[in-house]
């Protein structure tokens, strides 16, 4: 392999897997990579299924944080919401009541898209919780169908959701031309995420002002899947609606990006950062968790002990699959905005 800046990457990467506490939409283990640079440690763990040009913007986003630059953060710290999965409506009541008693979350995001029944009761139960502990109406919940319904499912499902008070429902269909049929008559604010965060430019789509408007009154910004970020406060600057800043089921290491994008954005609005509390092992030995609904804006690192343990979960053939995938990942994308920039940090 004669490519220097891609040896060191692939010399500096440590496979990892850390368990989650339940399954969460399918996943019950999370792998990748961690990257150390100059800059710090950056987290390469796109889902398996993903294509080698959306993995180069996972790796973009990892590669940035550990031989990139941030801007400056505005704030310190930021609102988090907490996550409520598909679980049955007692889980749901207790993971709610956690949130608020442990760490001063009073906005939940709820997962939906199942059978109308299980969702409605699953949120009944968040409502309830939050109303007993809080006050009626102190907090907040947002709805996650990822992309599951058709538009009739969608328009019946939140005619019934609303009654529950929700700040907004977040992707509640595929297709774009979906989405915007559905808000013409939706009693509850949209929320765009996979449109987004799967485009093959989504910047450009971004700059499609007139069709976004029309389509959702939220946007959800992920830095992994979208390159880091650079590549966020671009499209960021092109969206004319409103941001909510969210993470990939990432580590510690991982979360810290959006955290810190979060506050360089100086958001006011709870950002979707509470996915912490759903992993079971994590890559520090102690996970920071909110407090007072709150995430510390800073760089994490992994603790010696915990990347060695969550190495040995990796079998040889994962990793060497793992680092198949970084190499393919560089070639789809990565290669040329990263080569020159790591061989100046040598």
């Amino acid at each position: 392999m004669n490519d220097p800046a891609l040896r060191r990457v692939l010399a500096a990467a440590v496979p990892f897997a850390v368990r989650l506490r339940r399954n969460f939409r399918g996943v019950d283990v999370r792998e990748g990579l961690l990257i150390k640079g100059p800059s710090g440690w950056g987290e390469f763990a796109p889902f398996d299924d993903y294509s080698h040009q959306a993995a180069a913007r996972w790796l973009d986003c990892s590669l940035e944080a550990a031989f990139g630059s941030w801007p400056v953060s505005r704030r310190s710290a930021v609102h988090v919401n907490a996550i409520v999965p598909a679980v049955s409506p007692s889980v749901a009541a207790l993971l709610t009541r956690q949130a608020i008693n442990d760490h001063g979350c009073s906005t939940i995001k709820v997962k939906v898209g199942g059978a109308l029944a299980d969702d409605e009761a699953r949120v009944a139960s968040v409502r309830d919780a939050l109303d007993t502990t809080l006050g009626r109406g102190f907090g907040r919940i947002r709805i996650d169908a990822n992309g599951a319904w058709d538009v009739s499912t969608a328009k019946t499902s939140l005619r019934r959701l609303a009654e529950y008070g929700l700040e907004y429902v977040e992707q509640p269909c595929r297709e774009v031309e979906q989405i915007i049929e559905v808000r013409g008559s939706c009693p509850v604010p949209i929320a765009v995420d996979e449109t987004l965060r799967t485009s093959d430019d989504a910047e450009a789509l971004a700059r499609q002002g007139d069709l976004i408007s029309r389509m959702a009154d939220f946007a959800i910004v992920k830095p992994a899947p979208l390159g880091g970020i650079e590549a966020c406060l671009r499209v960021i600057e092109a969206l004319p609606v409103p941001v909510v800043v969210s993470s990939s089921l990432d580590t510690s290491v991982g979360l810290a990006v959006a955290v810190n994008l979060a506050g360089i954005l100086g958001l006011e609005i709870a950002c979707g950062l509470g996915t912490g509390a759903l992993f079971e092992e994590d890559l520090v030995s102690s996970p920071e968790p909110p407090v007072d609904g709150m995430l510390t804006v800073r760089r994490v690192a992994p603790d010696l002990t915990a990347l060695l343990k969550a190495r040995d979960h990796v079998s040889d053939e994962r990793a060497m699959w793992w680092r198949q995938r970084l190499t393919a990942a560089w070639f789809a994308g990565s290669e040329q905005r990263w080569t020159e920039i790591i061989g100046a940090s040598a």
